[in-house]
């Protein structure tokens, strides 16, 4: 008497199941497919066409530098004597770095201020007359007959030879005077010191004035060595390398079409790899007009034959640089173009190209409307539209795919991992211009 009672039970329990999946199945399709963001039509989502800042950027890879950074040297060789700082200290322009025996160079200064002593009186003989003239004084007699002493002749060519002789006396006690005061280094500007390749005892070279970098040949290294690179800290080389974060910039590689679209004075942001919460804002200085050498078509480190070429911009780092440090490895964004309280839909609401856009609106019944608009700034994300839209009407974004199996987009169950993306637009956080594929889409 039981059993059918149990069995209606069963079949009315698994038909209530049986609904619920479905329902819950099609909760999960309608979420997808456009729940919460308008009327879903042929699969896809709805957004509100909105005003706000439509922008437009590129990316970069780089580094920052300081042009004050300097490796510094003794203008006169020789052995150390003093050596007044270490790496980490903190110097002022001016401030005495290290010395060298001066000993040979006072030397050869007392010398050459003696010869421009003699040199001195020479001039004055030669213009007084008495430079080749007879010696002795007074009259002079033959055959008991006095006869006046000759009038003293000056000679202009003597004159000359005598001057030419003190001009000489003269510089060779200026350089002496340099050689003794080059065995004292200074700091030729403020900074801190990175480096000292040296110490007491050790002989260092000197520039005698080239300007050159030399690096000392006692027993620290003077630069640091390696390749040829982009110009940083560690490529200078000195007895003493000063480091100055004060007026920073950054160095960065751009694809050759964003090169083509930088100018100076746009503005940028740089973040740091090292502190990912640390972004800095730049300005555009200049763009080079020759390609980096990794860019070249013979490889330059890129795999590959014909790899893209990269062109160098320099960015000065316009906030505050005082806890940076040279050589800091960084990403860089630049502003290419800005449209403030402009119209706009996100990019893959847009289809078409040049001056045929259109957008599909989607009216308040539901009926979708193909729609011509014009569309002004492309930014990373969203496009800017001149005319065609008002704002609050909703546009239908690009359908998802369906080839997948099920039925369902993508090939996977509503709720699932699917797939889909904005034209023309990489993954969040990428790098590039929308021309690129990069820039994470916001839409």
């Amino acid at each position: 008497m039981n059993v059918l009672p149990r069995r209606r039970r069963a079949a009315l329990i698994n038909s209530v199941l049986g609904v619920a999946v479905l329902a819950g199945a099609g909760g999960a399709y309608a979420a997808v497919t456009g729940g919460g963001d308008g009327p879903a039509r042929g699969g896809a989502r709805t957004v509100a066409v909105t005003k706000g800042t439509v922008l437009a950027t590129v990316s970069g890879a780089g580094s920052l530098s300081s042009p004050s950074d300097a490796g510094v040297n003794f203008t006169t060789g020789g052995r150390l004597t003093e050596v007044d700082v270490k790496p980490g200290d903190k110097v002022t322009k001016g401030q005495q770095l290290g010395k060298v025996d001066a000993t040979a160079a006072t030397e050869s200064l007392t010398q050459a201020r003696a010869s421009l002593t003699a040199a001195q009186a020479n001039v004055t003989k030669a213009e007084a007359g008495q430079v080749g003239s007879a010696s002795g004084s007074g009259s002079s007699s033959s055959k008991g007959v006095s006869v006046p002493a000759p009038t003293p002749t000056v000679d202009a060519a003597q004159v000359a030879q005598a001057r030419a002789q003190l001009t000489q006396a003269q510089n060779a006690v200026d350089a002496a005077q340099r050689a003794v005061d080059g065995t004292v280094l200074k700091a030729p500007a403020a900074g801190t010191v990175a480096s000292v390749s040296a110490k007491v005892g050790d002989t260092v070279s000197g520039t005698n004035g080239s300007g050159g970098s030399g690096s000392g040949s006692g027993s620290g290294s003077g630069g640091n060595s390696g390749s040829s690179s982009a110009a940083s800290s560690s490529a200078l080389s000195g007895f003493v390398v000063l480091t100055n974060p004060s007026g920073m910039q950054v160095t960065a590689n751009f694809s050759e079409a964003d090169a083509l679209k930088l100018k100076p004075g746009q503005p940028a942001t740089v973040t740091l790899n090292a502190m990912s919460g640390k972004v800095l804002n730049a300005q555009v200085l200049s763009v080079s007009s020759l390609p980096t050498g990794s860019g070249s078509s013979s490889g330059g480190g890129n795999s590959g034959s014909g790899s893209a070429v990269q062109y160098a911009a320099t960015l000065t780092v316009t906030s505050p640089t005082d806890d940076l440090r040279s050589g800091l490895s960084a990403a860089i964004q630049v502003v290419i173009g800005e449209a403030s309280g402009a119209l706009s839909v996100p990019t893959a609401a847009v289809s078409g190209t040049g001056a045929n856009r259109s957008v599909t609106v989607v009216k308040a019944d539901g009926t979708a409307v193909r729609t011509p608009v014009t569309v002004g700034l492309e930014g990373d994300s969203t496009d800017q539209i001149l005319s065609g839209l008002t704002e609050g009407e909703r546009v239908q974004l690009a359908a998802v795919s369906s080839t997948g199996s099920g039925g369902f987009p993508g090939g996977a169950f509503p709720g699932g991992a699917g797939t889909g993306g904005a034209r023309g637009r990489g993954g969040a956080g990428g790098s590039g211009s929308r021309t690129t594929g990069g820039g994470g889409g916001r839409g």
